[in-house]
């Protein structure tokens, strides 16, 4: 869906609110122009007919799922689009973000290079790592599993060999620990055996 900045619905304007929910959950096809024939197909109600006056599309079931999943997004992928002085390349993207991102503007071009660099408040209002980890992926790296407190960065490790070694030794590490539990483990054993219910020599236990 799109947004337009100049475009506003106040915390009263219950019928403007309504609209604005309705068009933001919207399916990707309308119900209302979807139905099925009488042999099974998926007859879909074009909302503009085609040049050629085509107002119907058929579908089988199963191409009509393949089309409707090639609309679902992959996983991860980002869907925002920014136009305007908000987009990614804009030159006055920079005035008018709070964390000051975006292309400094050149003074060949004319343009107001009346800026400054980042203060360490505009810096701090741009997500760190940690903060988008847990946004993307839901992972909170910035509290401790084990007492619950607040996670710093103490050391960042770049050399490729360090990591190797590191993340080996924990491999090595979490191999030791399964395999201390699978040794806490009862042995396996099979079931014990049952007489038959239809053993003569049990036949009494039914009289």
């Amino acid at each position: 869906f799109s947004l337009h900045a100049g475009v506003m619905a106040e915390a009263h304007q219950r019928d403007k609110l309504e609209r604005l929910c309705r068009y933001i959950s919207r399916p990707a096809v309308s119900e209302k122009r979807l139905a099925l024939t009488a042999n099974g197909q998926v007859r879909y109600e074009l909302k503009t007919p085609y040049r050629n006056g085509t107002t119907h599309v058929i579908f089988e079931p199963l191409d009509f799922i393949a089309k409707l999943a090639a609309l679902v997004p992959k996983p991860r992928v980002n869907l925002t689009r920014f136009h305007g002085v908000f987009a990614p390349n804009s030159k006055h993207r920079v005035q008018v973000t709070p964390a000051k991102r975006g292309k400094k503007p050149d003074k060949s071009e004319g343009l107001d290079t009346n800026w400054r660099d980042k203060s360490p408040a505009e810096r701090h209002r741009a997500m760190t790592w940690m903060q988008r980890l847990k946004r993307v992926f839901n992972i909170d790296i910035e509290v401790c599993e084990h007492c619950g407190g607040h996670v710093k960065v103490i050391a960042s490790i770049e050399d490729p060999k360090v990591i190797e070694q590191i993340l080996k030794h924990l491999k090595q590490k979490t191999a030791k620990a399964n395999a201390a539990k699978q040794r806490e483990l009862p042995p396996e054993r099979a079931p014990p055996l049952t007489p038959s219910l239809f053993d003569p020599s049990q036949s009494r236990l039914f009289d």
